[in-house]
């Protein structure tokens, strides 16, 4: 559990440092509002793309569906939370930025993953045991 708290941290310091750059500095959305967007695209695109996507494709698959996922999310909460239009740049250009961000931590993830499924295949190598039952021993088979 320790591991997936650590990647959602990292994940939410580089999606809001981004986001406040170009949605709060360039384009004066308040940090409010950048927060909120963080937070719901933080946890959406970590179950959808980093624990379900990655894992069972690539990066590149992965990246291009976190690419989807945080244009669209980042233009619908835009628009909701800062009516008057006008979004649909910034959210093209925090896109590409949380894409290749997404690119490299989806390398990071792997590398866990990798380590996780390593560790928990050798615990489990080293819990083998044996099994005998009464039923194959060597004096049962000759009263029948």
């Amino acid at each position: 559990m320790n591991h997936h708290i650590k990647s959602i941290a990292i994940k939410a310091v580089a999606t809001l440092v981004l986001l406040y750059i170009v949605l709060g500095l360039v384009y004066e959305m308040p940090f409010g509002d950048i927060l909120f967007i963080t937070l719901t695209l933080g946890i959406l695109s970590y179950l959808i793309g980093d624990l379900f996507i990655l894992p069972r494709t690539n990066n590149t698959v992965a990246t291009l569906s976190d690419f989807g996922l945080a244009f669209a999310l980042i233009f619908m909460m835009s628009e909701g939370l800062e009516p008057g239009g006008g979004w649909l740049t910034p959210a093209l250009i925090s896109t590409f930025g949380i894409a290749a961000c997404e690119a490299f931590f989806h390398k990071y993830m792997a590398r866990q993953f990798k380590k996780d499924h390593t560790t928990s295949n050798a615990t489990r190598r080293m819990n083998l045991g044996t099994e005998a039952s009464e039923e194959l021993t060597l004096e049962d088979n000759q009263d029948k």
